[in-house]
């Protein structure tokens, strides 16, 4: 019969056995040193100058001293004097000095975390994971870059994502308190699309990108262009709003028919144009003028026009093109007036059109 265990190599106490205390006690200190194994260092060579009772440490490669010949063996400090523990396979320690948890392999001790993490099902990085969100991370931060040329990398970073077929969906989902905000990626086709919402449950297309040609379109841009349905009178030296009451296209509704202006739906800035054709009342010397006018009182700079003709053998009309910086809920009207004599602005003819650029 053997006189200690298997694994630990506690000694028994043999039947007969004078002082049998001593032997328990031997395997108390035994036990006290191994079970919940906590070293303080796994490098040093040499054992410490003043260690205190209980101490224990994993003893480096090329011991020397008291550890000499205990490579890769327990030390522990106790009654005064240095206890070698040889460890076997499947022994974990936590090593206190770099909070990393190690296993005796039967030749070394490794660490538990694994080199290369492979066909996992779930990952949670700070919160847990599901069948939903099999890859979770709660964190305030993330960084990828690049593996250096010096390192063995090619200094390139690319993220790659890959979806089935053109009708499925591919992109990021923006979320403010789990309430989707904005989406980007290609969504339905392989055209990458920027969609937005307030709910969560209705989307605005604010860019599409044909990824046949390159084209982009803005479905939301507020553009439009209107005309009169009928001659406009107005009377000499007297600036008077143009009736643009009708419209070909009005995106967004940017033009208000009934007011006969544009009403800026969000800041930024915005190119407009007119076209107006006279149309004689009594007088063939009329000079017609004409404008763009910011909230009904300031004259857009670079919006005014004058011509003149003989009105008779000839269509005479007047063209006006200018930039402005609008604020939401700004309005911009075209106004017109004659010089010398009275006439018409003509219906069909004249026009009115804008859209935001910047």
């Amino acid at each position: 019969m053997s006189d200690a265990t298997t694994h630990l190599l506690l000694p028994y106490i043999l039947a007969a056995q004078a002082q049998k205390h001593v032997t328990h006690n031997e395997a108390l200190r035994l036990l006290d040193g191994l079970v919940q194994l906590s070293v303080l260092d796994r490098d040093m060579t040499a054992p410490p100058g003043s260690p205190a009772d209980g101490d224990r440490y994993i003893v480096g490669s090329s011991a020397s001293g008291d550890w000499a010949g205990w490579d890769l063996n327990v030390a522990l400090w106790t009654d005064g004097a240095w206890l070698r523990l040889p460890p076997r396979t499947g022994w974990r320690a936590w090593i206190e000095d770099e909070n990393v948890l190690l296993v005796y392999d039967g030749s070394s001790w490794i660490g538990t975390t694994p080199t290369a993490l492979q066909n996992l099902e779930l990952l949670g990085i700070g919160t847990t994971a599901d069948a939903a969100n099999p890859f979770s991370a709660k964190i305030n931060a993330a960084l990828w870059t690049a593996r250096t040329v010096g390192e063995g990398g090619t200094g390139d970073l690319f993220y790659t994502m890959n979806k089935e077929s053109a009708g499925d969906d591919l992109g990021l989902t923006l979320q403010t308190a789990y309430v989707t905000k904005a989406l980007l990626g290609l969504f339905g086709s392989d055209k990458i699309r920027l969609a937005v919402s307030a709910d969560g449950s209705s989307f605005f297309d604010g860019f599409i990108v044909d990824n046949a040609n390159g084209v982009v379109d803005q479905p939301r841009l507020p553009r439009f262009k209107g005309y009169t349905n009928y001659d406009n009178y107005v009377a000499v030296d007297t600036w008077t709003k143009i009736g643009i009451n009708n419209t070909d296209y009005n995106d967004q509704g940017a033009f208000d028919a009934d007011n006969n202006c544009f009403v800026a739906p969000v800041a930024g800035t915005y190119l407009f144009g007119a076209t107006l054709l006279y149309k004689m009342n009594s007088s063939t010397t009329a000079r017609m003028r004409s404008r763009l006018v910011l909230n009904g009182s300031t004259e857009i700079r670079g919006s005014f026009g004058e011509i003149s003709g003989t009105h008779l053998s000839e269509a005479t009309a007047l063209w006006l093109q200018t930039m402005a910086t609008l604020s939401a809920g700004d309005t911009v009207e075209l106004q017109g007036t004659f010089r010398v004599a009275d006439g018409y602005f003509a219906a069909d003819h004249t026009s009115f059109w804008g859209a935001k650029v910047g």
